[in-house]
């Protein structure tokens, strides 16, 4: 099976289409991550100022310690959420550019599978065995790589499930210790 040059055309003209889409997905993970930040530093600085003000309205030691407690817990809630963001821009983003690279590779596949097919019609007489072996050797790759495939998922799953896990545990221990250090007071 020869590829005519108008099909070598409309391949390279669907990888630049798959291409400037990527990168126009990469720019929008970009901007999201820029846009966060900027957001998250005007609120650090509104939050500085506002603190600044409370620690120099402190008359005592005592009540210097209520108030460091009493920003510990905000704080560690939104660093988390500060997380979360982040991990789900990149997510987003990456899952992106997984479903880009799953399409291409199921085209791929199915061209392969269609070049091993017309291989095949056109193979010579006793070439069976070798033919048989050939698709047999496909059916187990395009096999593995849907086993690969399911293994990314899975792991992914098990990634979000602890970060989520751990920024939950992150909170909580943020609340236990202001809860602890208001109690001491």
């Amino acid at each position: 099976m020869a590829l005519t040059a108008d099909q070598i055309l409309a391949a390279q003209k669907a990888n630049l289409e798959t291409l400037f889409g990527l990168t126009t997905k990469a720019f929008e993970g970009v901007e999201k991550l820029v846009e966060l930040n900027v957001t998250a530093s005007k609120a650090a600085m509104s939050e500085v100022a506002g603190t600044a003000q409370a620690v120099l309205s402190v008359k005592d030691a005592q009540e210097l310690l209520a108030l460091q407690a009493s920003l510990f817990q905000p704080l560690a809630e939104k660093t988390a959420a500060y997380s979360r963001h982040l991990y789900d821009i990149a997510q987003g983003t990456g899952a992106e550019f997984g479903k880009a690279f799953e399409a291409k590779a199921a085209e791929a596949q199915q061209n392969f599978v269609g070049m091993v097919d017309s291989a095949a019609k056109n193979a010579p007489a006793g070439s069976e065995t070798a033919v048989a072996v050939m698709k047999s050797a496909v059916a187990a790759a395009n096999n593995a790589f849907e086993s690969v495939q399911k293994a990314v998922k899975q792991a992914s799953d098990v990634a979000e499930a602890n970060f989520n896990a751990v920024s939950t545990t992150a909170v909580n221990a943020a609340k236990s210790t202001a809860q602890t250090a208001s109690r001491k007071r």
